[in-house]
């Protein structure tokens, strides 16, 4: 595996082990806490970044907009450990698959079936972003809607 992919699986394993810690200090009842009414539960953003990094590898790898529906619905995480696991097995899951891409693999582009296209390296990236997102996301929802400062770590 080159070194930008490794460096950028590291960034990714600090995010999720960052994750992982702040879900160690939640109470399941945190779960269903919903700051605006028509926005996602704290239950419903932990089962979204516990998916990220299968699902956005399936759709770097050409899943299209069924497919993707259904990896999403078979998955129904209703507690913090299930979702603890699911984004660990989810990281290692990436890791093996980003450990066998070529070079030749790696600059190639694929397209997302909305359109996006992204080299597999893109994607990774892409992978990384959108885990540090929903973290800011959840520890903003966290610190200014229920008080709860969980003191982790957000870059190294």
């Amino acid at each position: 595996m080159n070194v930008y992919c490794q460096s950028t699986l590291h960034q990714i394993e600090v995010a999720v082990e960052s994750i992982i810690e702040i879900m160690g200090q939640l109470k399941e009842e945190d779960l269903t806490k919903r700051p605006t009414s028509s926005k996602h539960s704290i239950g419903e953003l932990l089962s979204h970044i516990s998916l990220i990094c299968k699902a956005d590898d399936l759709i770097a790898g050409g899943a299209g907009q069924e497919e993707m529906a259904s990896f999403y619905s078979s998955k129904s995480m209703r507690t913090l450990a299930v979702m603890r696991n699911e984004l660990r097995q989810n990281f290692h899951y990436l890791k093996e698959r980003v450990s066998a891409l070529t070079e030749e693999r790696l600059i190639e582009e694929t397209t997302s079936y909305w359109g996006v296209t992204y080299t597999r390296f893109e994607w990774l990236v892409e992978v990384t972003a959108h885990l540090y997102h929903h973290r800011g996301q959840l520890h903003a929802m966290l610190v200014h809607c229920y008080d709860i400062d969980p003191q982790v770590p957000m870059f190294e």
